[in-house]
């Protein structure tokens, strides 16, 4: 449960960084109306907060059940407790499956990255609710957090030189040394590819999954206009499924990538 404890406060630095950088205009695009739109209109004074609302109603949620269970763990857990045991347990063995003994050194990172993102992924999903992972600035700032910590693991694992040596290549015959001025400009480009990857696809996939529930709302309102009925055929119903399977997916493949990239960070005999 200690690591379910850091992986609450994680979250919080996590919110603070994403809301930094969120603002309504990075979204291009207007889903099916939350509460918060309901209430303040989708060009209202406070619109451009609405991903901070949801983004900090997901931190709010697990730093609450964090601490609620964290001050109330037994020898023998509750209903609870054993969930969300399970949850963190499972989440570590996956990581502890890639990165061996530094996994608990990196699961409270990489693991509040996997839920942070699933549940701003579901509001979406939600009637009323807004996934802040529609936000391009939302999904960057993680990135640009992920892209700055992997590196900063490299250079503290690896040290100055191993930091240098790494993105050169590792030159150790002649051939590298002479491949070296092609080689350093490419593996500086592709570290930099690394957090536009990742913005990009958790933004595409979510937007996509959102406006394809939209657009099946309004065609099942549409369908049963002519009998005037203020509500409409559930044509959305299975998108919401879908929905609700493209988030994990979408929430497992930020942190598996996460955790990829501060494997190629670490000394390659502790690594393997």
């Amino acid at each position: 449960m200690r690591q379910f404890r850091l992986t609450s406060i994680a979250t919080f630095i996590l919110l603070l960084v994403s809301s930094t950088f969120a603002t309504s205009e990075g979204g291009g695009f207007q889903p099916l109306p939350s509460f918060w739109a309901m209430l303040f209109g989708h060009d209202g004074p406070l619109h451009h907060i609405i991903d901070i609302v949801y983004a900090l109603a997901t931190s709010t949620l697990f730093a609450t059940l964090a601490i609620k269970v964290y001050r109330s763990r037994q020898m023998i857990p509750g209903k609870l407790q054993n969930l969300m045991e399970i949850f963190v347990e499972a989440l570590y063995n996956f990581i502890k499956s890639i990165l061996g003994d530094d996994a608990k050194k990196y699961t409270p990172f990489l693991g509040t990255l996997f839920f942070y993102i699933l549940i701003n992924n579901l509001w979406g999903i939600i009637p009323g609710g807004h996934s802040p992972s529609t936000n391009i600035n939302v999904t960057a700032s993680l990135a640009i957090m992920v892209f700055l910590y992997s590196q900063y693991t490299g250079i503290t694992r690896l040290g100055i030189v191993g930091f240098v040596d790494h993105l050169a290549g590792q030159p150790r015959n002649l051939i590298g040394w002479l491949l070296l001025p092609l080689l350093l400009p490419i593996h500086i480009i592709g570290e930099l590819a690394k957090p536009f990857s990742l913005a990009v696809r958790l933004f595409s996939n979510i937007t996509s999954e959102d406006v394809l529930v939209a657009a099946f709302v309004g065609l099942g309102l549409t369908a049963l206009s002519f009998m005037h009925s203020p509500v409409g055929l559930p044509l959305n119903v299975p998108f919401i499924l879908l929905g609700l399977m493209v988030s994990t997916i979408q929430a497992l493949v930020f942190t598996l990538l996460s955790t990829i990239y501060i494997l190629l960070m670490l000394p390659h005999e502790e690594g393997h």
